[in-house]
């Protein structure tokens, strides 16, 4: 894992502009850096070093005929087979690296290349002869990719947004259009980011630029077809799947840990993997450490645990250089320990694997199931009078059992925007300035991405929603950008696209029934974990920020930020202070709402106030 800048825009001096825009990156791979640039373009690498080690694996690399050259960030998990096939086509290759596979395949089937990629990766190839620019990200976004296109003309692209702010053609502007979805789904949800002009492209799509122009478009989508055969037969194809990924995901000539809570996901692939140790974080909270059943696992498997307790103080002394490392406001609360474990990991091995993705591939959510009145409510009532009631409470002003109604439709399209709410729409454009209330609304968001699916069932819609916007948005954002802040590399085993093909096919109720999220998995996990494990209640990452907006001195912290001068152009900022001081009371639980302005602010100081 590593990262890439680069830019086709004529100016002078690309070279010292390149190498400041990398040095800005330079976490993101201390163990060795290479630029090259010509008349139309100018590239940068900074790797960190995971397999062959030896300097053939530096980038940025040129084809062995001189005409191609790449810049690319992740792990391509296939490339020992793609290797021998190349092999068998006449092509010879010189190093153990997956970099000098991948421009060959490129050579080879053009842009049909990404169909036959199994990793994680965000890269592009240059075509000296064609002057054409080649990029793609991978099907689930796990690798960043970001690009804008300045007044002046040209491209300019990388892994994270913070490098264009060494290019003199990049004006940093905040982008308006972001906040206002921001407040309800606490990351940035669209295509767009906070700094206007700036651009993600999104997971399975690949683009050409040329002449000026960049074609994007997408080259794998999430399909979900059902398979019913016997449970016990789903359990074993599953846990076999499980087992082939993680060993899949251990390559490299480095040592290879494992992050671990006491959750059933981290615990199934410590399990699996049999790493030489495991890394936990927790909170000096009640109920707020888990580190117990990470240690006690460890110890069951003979596994080395390390662990660290986080204070207050620490978490908020570094907010701004979360933030930082974020790129764009993202206030999962999970960013926090995140960025700690990754730290404490970063100090014994280069690349861990970690669980996410589980939740959105086997329904480990609560959203993802139903309560026994509303599983009661529609075994009773026929689904067209399901709809007609929601249709028409959704009309109405609110009134008890609304909600519920409208949840029973059976339509996610009516009431689903993900795994986070926030900010409610009204209550949203209620603490905003009038010009921030633009920007698209959770609704505009949401409904061209169930278009694609209007005829799944209830569950993977869903399911593909999340896939689609809130993995990519929250969960791989921050796991992303927490860990190579530190120089570490993540590496997800259900994120996987060959494993992606097993658990697409699993029925619905065997990821979801009266018994729980995420039955089939936790029953796979259970033959190899003891059942504490493998069915312990989904608790998350969870901080204790609720609290800690109660004591004095944070409260003041969050006091002072709301107060600030730059805090009243974009907030009500009485109507910020009124959420502070009900939820000080103990009146209302305004925690999750006060913490999503709160790293807004921390956010656009730290690029706008301290930056300059």
């Amino acid at each position: 894992m590593c990262g890439f800048v680069g830019f086709l825009y004529n100016i002078e001096e690309k070279k010292k502009i390149i190498e400041r825009m990398s040095a800005r990156i330079a976490h993101r791979g201390p163990d060795m850096w290479g630029e090259y640039c010509d008349d139309d373009i100018a590239l940068a690498f900074r790797r960190l070093s995971i397999l062959d080690l030896s300097e053939g694996g530096r980038q940025p690399m040129t084809s062995r005929d001189g005409r191609y050259v790449i810049v690319y960030n992740g792990e391509i998990y296939n490339f020992l087979e793609l290797r021998r096939e190349l092999e068998a086509r006449g092509r010879e290759f010189t190093t153990r690296c997956d970099t000098e596979v991948l421009v060959a395949a490129y050579e080879e089937y053009g842009e049909g290349i990404v169909d036959r990629l199994r990793g994680m990766f965000a890269f592009v190839i240059w075509d000296k002869h064609e002057k054409t620019l080649f990029g793609a990200r991978d099907i689930f976004g796990i690798k960043p990719f970001y690009y804008c296109k300045p007044s002046g003309g040209g491209l300019i692209f990388g892994s994270e947004i913070k490098a264009f702010l060494d290019h003199p053609a990049f004006v940093k502007r905040l982008n308006p259009r972001a906040l206002r979805p921001y407040l309800t789904f606490q990351y940035s949800a669209t295509e767009e980011t906070f700094f206007e002009g700036v651009y993600k492209l999104p997971p399975a799509h690949c683009f050409t630029y040329k002449n000026g122009e960049m074609r994007v478009k997408r080259y794998y989508d999430y399909v979900f077809e059902e398979e019913r055969i016997p449970f016990d037969e789903w359990v074993e194809r599953l846990d076999a799947a499980v087992r082939e990924s993680v060993e899949a995901h251990g390559v490299g000539d480095v040592t290879v840990g494992a992050f671990l809570s006491g959750g059933v996901d981290s615990s199934y692939i410590t399990a699996a993997m049999m790493p030489a140790v495991t890394f936990s974080v927790g909170f000096d909270y009640h109920k707020f450490d888990e580190t117990v059943y990470a240690a006690e696992l460890s110890e069951r498997l003979g596994i080395k645990n390390v662990r660290r307790m986080l204070s207050a103080d620490e978490c908020f002394d570094a907010l701004p250089a979360i933030q930082y490392h974020m790129d764009e406001p993202q206030s999962n609360p999970s960013s926090v320990p995140l960025y700690f474990l990754a730290e404490i990991a970063a100090e014994h091995v280069k690349v861990v694997l970690s669980g996410e993705g589980s939740d959105e591939l086997f329904a480990g959510y609560d959203w993802y199931n139903d309560t026994p009145a509303m599983r009661k409510y529609k075994k009773a009532v026929p689904s067209f009078i399901r709809r007609v009631a929601s249709a028409a409470a959704s009309r109405l002003p609110y009134f008890r059992g609304r909600d519920f109604l409208i949840k029973g439709s059976g339509r996610p399209e009516d009431y689903f925007i993900g795994q986070a709410l926030i900010f409610p729409e009204r209550e949203a454009a209620a603490v905003l300035r009038p010009e921030y209330r633009i920007g698209p609304s959770p609704h505009e968001l949401t409904a061209p991405v169930y278009a694609r699916v209007a005829d799944l069932p209830e569950l993977e819609k869903k399911q593909y929603l999340d896939l689609v916007l809130w993995q990519p948005g929250d969960i791989l954002q921050k796991a992303d950008k927490m860990s190579m802040a530190h120089s570490l590399e993540l590496r997800v085993p259900f994120l996987d696209k060959n494993f992606f093909e097993v658990a697409r096919k699993i029925p619905s109720d065997y990821k979801v029934n009266e018994k729980g999220t995420k039955y089939v998995l936790r029953a796979a996990a259970n033959r190899t974990l003891p059942d504490d494990w493998a069915n312990r209640e989904k608790i998350g990452f969870p901080v204790p920020i609720r609290y800690w907006l109660r004591e004095d001195k944070y409260y003041g912290f969050a006091r002072e930020y709301f107060n600030l001068p730059q805090a009243s152009e974009f907030f009500d900022t009485a109507a910020l202070n009124r959420l502070l001081e009900r939820h000080r009371s103990g009146t209302e639980n305004n925690g999750r709402k006060i913490w999503t302005a709160l790293i807004f602010l921390v956010w656009y100081k730290r690029f706008f106030i301290d930056e300059n």
